[in-house]
């Protein structure tokens, strides 16, 4: 018994020496758990330390502690290479994409010595980081081939890719946002990606490099030219330096301009890494030079709106700032028309309202009536981009869902008003309960339900060169746990909805383009709209109560009496 102790005792002891120095290292051997990290960049996330092929381990045993050992990421996954055999260990590529599941089982198959790994997945995360969420029960087979080398079981067939448990995923990966331009190069848009902490500053440059994902496609772009390499397969972070070593002859031979873009881009991409103070550009490892002469502006990051609202408050459009109305400046009355759901351009003095029954879209500019832009059986609240056309959406003749903007800034009294349609074929079917511009005016949010179910989507807004509308890109679905009827931007990452219920407690919830779990705020009774600011304090929300703003965990009321209050877009 004593001697027992003793081991027992040493054993111990040297579990704690192995951890205390690896830090920050996970066993798989147990439960999951989340550490602290440290100073971020390419150092700082937990890493696994997952156990090699056991002695006369069954093949469903080796398939299972293969894929475990996929989340040991460490020495280019060495761990997880030994379940392979020579052969395959050299073919396997465990970046081309990570299956991450709810559930998963191995399950033999009617062919001798091959299982599928059934899995119930949860999301899917390409070479390039970018995240596909998908509903629980969506199911994949993953095919594995065994053979017995010297006894003993190793898989000799596997797709490319790992598959690790969701709780894994969330310790050892983060979300990343990587940036692209506007078509003006005014604003800067991100676009959210999923790396392995340890990993990131190379994989957000390789993600950068091969360009936007696909629902950004079109809509934004790229200082980068296409074709551009990186030329060694690392980006060492030197004294704060991230030394990004491009292809020498589309660096070179780029302007002054574009170079002083990809610094900017990267630059941006990499402000989420503390260790990395700025960029170096370089040319088969020779720094290249970047000029700034001021003639190319830095982009605007996550743009504001103006502090005021529009409303409506005694059948008039009004002017909500300060918990004050005022008149709005120079319009005529529209009392007449029971103007409801306004919204104001961003760049103009142009508006646009809905009447009492939502069928008619009107729009005004000062010194003119206002001027009915289309009648449809229902509309949604409209929404200005910063091109100044005005969008909103609704049955079309034959009863199909259409996405229209109009362009009334500076068109003559009686004049025809520029108009775009659209009919985006993954809205067929579908009914458009609400769809805002985003504020850089690159992205549609787009809420849309089909027999009693609803998605949160986000498109990009492909136009031509003179900022037209042309067409919709296919979205993104965002996880959502309530069936929502409206939304609004919050930030460039951050959307808030809800379902409005003017008898019922309503629970309005944060989505982030950075997380795949939505947060909820305080429920309020009554709530029946949402507007928002600049961030998550300047969240309102309307009830028959009057107008409330969000307050820590909670709700501080405000004015009562404006209705359907809209900050500029």
């Amino acid at each position: 018994m004593k001697v027992s102790m003793r081991h027992s005792k040493l054993v111990l002891m040297v579990i704690l020496v192995v951890l205390l120095a690896s830090c920050a290292r996970i066993p798989t051997s147990g439960p999951v758990g989340k550490s602290s990290e440290g100073s971020a960049g390419n150092v700082s996330a937990p890493v696994f330390l997952p156990a090699g092929p056991q002695p006369g381990a069954a093949p469903e045993n080796i398939i299972e502690d293969f894929y475990r050992a996929g989340s040991g990421y460490e020495d280019d996954y060495a761990v997880a290479r030994e379940y392979l055999t020579q052969a395959s260990s050299v073919a396997w590529k465990p970046d081309q994409r990570a299956l991450v599941y709810r559930a998963a089982r191995v399950v033999p198959t009617s062919v001798a010595n091959v299982y599928n790994y059934e899995l119930d997945v949860a999301y899917t995360v390409d070479a390039d980081g970018i995240a596909t969420q998908s509903p629980p029960g969506t199911m994949e087979n993953i095919p594995a081939t065994l053979t017995q080398v010297d006894g003993q079981w190793r898989i000799s067939a596997i797709p490319d890719g790992t598959a690790i448990p969701e709780e894994t995923f969330k310790v050892i990966y983060g979300a990343f946002p990587i940036y692209f331009y506007d078509p003006s190069f005014t604003y800067a848009v991100p676009d959210v990606r999923w790396f392995i902490k340890n990993k990131t500053v190379k994989a957000m440059t390789s993600a950068l490099l091969a360009g936007p994902a696909p629902y950004l496609r079109g809509a934004v772009v790229s200082a980068f030219p296409s074709g551009i390499k990186l030329a060694r397969e690392s980006v060492p972070v030197v004294s704060g330096a991230a030394q990004v070593d491009l292809s020498a002859k589309e660096l070179t031979e780029a302007s002054a301009e574009d170079r002083l873009r990809m610094q900017t881009q990267l630059a941006l991409t990499f402000r989420s890494q503390p260790d990395v103070v700025n960029v170096e550009l370089r040319a088969n490892q020779d720094l290249v030079r970047v000029d700034d002469n001021g003639s190319v502006l830095p982009p605007v990051q996550n743009k504001n709106v103006p502090a005021r609202q529009i409303a409506v408050s005694g059948k008039e459009l009004v002017r909500y700032e300060n918990n004050r109305i005022s008149p709005l400046p120079d319009m005529q009355t529209v009392s007449a028309l029971g103007p409801r759901f306004p919204a104001e351009s961003p760049v103009s003095q142009t508006v646009a309202f809905l009447n009492e029954s939502r069928t008619t879209l009107y729009s005004m500019v000062p010194g003119q009536p206002a001027r009915a832009l289309t009648t449809r059986s229902i509309l949604t609240h409209p929404s200005f981009s910063l091109h100044d056309w005005v969008w909103a959406a609704g049955p079309g003749a034959s009863g199909g869902t259409e996405i229209v903007a109009y362009h009334p800034a500076g068109i003559a009294e009686g004049a025809a008003v520029p108009t775009v349609t659209l009919a985006p074929s993954w809205l067929a079917g579908w009914t458009i309960k609400d769809l805002r511009v985003s504020r850089e005016g690159v992205r549609a949010l787009v809420i849309s339900e089909q027999n009693g179910k609803t998605r949160v989507q986000v498109a990009g807004i492909i136009r031509n060169a003179d900022g037209t509308p042309r067409e919709l890109t296919s979205p993104i679905t965002l996880v959502t746990d309530s069936e929502p009827d409206q939304g609004v931007w919050v930030s460039d990452t951050t959307i808030a909805v809800m379902k409005g219920a003017p008898a019922a407690n309503v629970t309005p919830e944060l989505l982030s383009l950075t997380s795949g779990q939505p947060q909820q705020l305080a429920p309020w009774p009554g709530l029946v709209a949402l507007s928002a600011g600049n961030g998550q304090e300047e969240i309102y929300g309307q009830s028959a109560e009057g107008i409330f703003q969000r307050l820590g965990n909670g709700w501080s009321p405000q004015l009562k009496g404006p209705m359907d209050p809209s900050f500029p877009g």
